[in-house]
This record gives C-alpha cells, structure tokens and sequence, in this order.
C-alpha cells in the first residue's frame, strides 16, 4: 500500500459475513486506546475480537444504527459504527447523530479510507434524521482529531479522568 494514494474503497452496509472482520478492527480500536490511557481504556483480550463481533451483530437490525465497512478487493479495512439518539439530559444535548466507532486497518490508512467512513456514517445519520453529529475521541488521537477537524466538527467538550486510590 502506498500511502497518500486515493485507493479504489466501497463503502457499503455491514453483513453478518463481515462480523469476524469487523471483531478484529474492534479489538484493534481497543489495544489502540489502551496503548494511549492504560488507565482510562481496557485492555484487549483474546476474547475482544469474538465479543465486538457479537454486540455489534446485535446493532444491525436496529433502525437508529448506522454500521458500514469499507471493503477493497473483497477485504473488510475498516468500519463505522454510528446511532440517533434522543434528548440526552446527562450530556445537556437534545437528539443527535453519535459516531461510536471508526478504525482503518493500520495498512490501508493515509488513503482516505476514514475520511469516506466518516463521511458515509454522516450521510447515512443525516438520513436518519440526526440534526447533528457528535463523537468523543481519545486526547492522544491526534491523526482522529485531524480528520474530524478536517471534517467540520468542532470541539465542545473535554472529558476528564481521575484514578480513585486507597491513599485518598
């Protein structure tokens, strides 16, 4: 794979066929949080791949969900995974479109894979009725928070994390 060259990518809706695909990235996205906070995200464990599979193959019925994959030459290299929600009082927003999820295989990115995901996920959120998208990413993520930048979204808060100890 060349990076910065525009590869030939189809964004198309997640199948029950692209699960153990999709288990994969899953647990990519979480070794990859983790390495970033230990403290703050789980571990992966041998179990991670199978069990993403599995919740996420629950979410593909449901109406409010968005799932898609990026596929080229028949491979799955990354996915989104998104949903409307409703009024939401702990977060103090009303009804929005929630990006939960977006991971390229480490060998297919710098090509654009994420950027179409992400443009994709907000196509498909708008159609749904979303008035607005809003997603969390990790403080470290600083390749994520240039393509969401790059994409128009705005920062509108911050999460903060403090580790309770027995000291305290």
């Amino acid at each position: 794979m060349v990076r910065g060259t525009r590869v030939s990518v189809s964004i198309r809706s997640a199948t029950r066929g692209d699960l153990q695909s999709i288990g994969r990235l899953g647990a990519l996205l979480v070794r990859t949080h983790h390495e970033l906070d230990p403290q703050r995200f789980i571990p992966a464990t041998p179990q991670t791949a199978g069990g993403y599979a599995s919740f996420l193959g629950t979410q593909l019925d449901e109406p409010s969900v968005v799932l898609l994959v990026a596929e080229r030459d028949g491979e799955v290299i990354g996915y989104a995974y998104a949903g409307v929600e409703g009024m939401d009082w702990m977060a103090l927003r009303g009804p929005a479109g929630a990006l939960y999820d977006i991971v390229v295989d480490p060998a297919h990115r710098g090509v654009g894979v994420g950027r179409m995901l992400l443009d994709a996920a907000v196509a498909a959120l708008e159609v749904k009725g979303a008035p607005r998208v809003v997603l969390s990413t990790a403080e470290r993520n600083e390749a994520a928070q240039r393509l969401f930048a790059r994409a128009g979204f705005r920062r509108t808060m911050i999460e903060m994390t403090r580790e309770m100890s027995a000291d305290e």
